[in-house]
């Protein structure tokens, strides 16, 4: 059963997304300790850091993804990082609004509004990145 869940290849998409969900839960550490080093040991303004932290999550949460949960062979590495680093960019937006609106609008503390933004984007980023993958599969 473990073997099925976490190391044998498959386009399953509730073993991918169990998958997805423990990859992006180690990438969601990466970034949230190095939102709280930016922000409040270099002291950077909270939203900077989650600019600077998020590229270090990206690109953990891209290795860990090509290992464990999304296999496909697209053949060239520079468009697929390119396109999953724009489907990134985009919930990066939607992550740094959202940390905004519950931080600076709400009063909430920035690693609280992070946890927040963070489980709402989690769906975009797996559902955008799933399909795209099934695109790339039918090629």
């Amino acid at each position: 059963m473990i073997r099925k869940l976490f190391i044998e290849n498959t386009n399953n998409w509730l073993i991918q997304f169990i998958r997805y969900f423990f990859v992006g839960g180690i990438a969601a550490i990466v970034n949230f300790l190095f939102l709280f080093i930016f922000t409040d040991i270099f002291n950077l303004y909270y939203l900077l850091s989650n600019v600077l932290a998020f590229i270090f999550g990206l690109i953990t949460n891209y290795v860990l993804s090509k290992k464990f949960v999304f296999r496909t062979d697209v053949g060239n590495k520079k468009i697929e990082f390119l396109t999953y680093g724009l489907i990134g960019v985009i919930g990066l937006i939607f992550d740094t609004g959202l940390l905004y609106f519950f931080t600076s609008i709400t009063g909430l503390y920035y690693l609280v509004s992070k946890i927040l933004s963070t489980v709402i984007v989690f769906i975009w980023n797996f559902t955008a990145r799933k399909l795209i993958y099934i695109l790339w599969e039918k090629k």
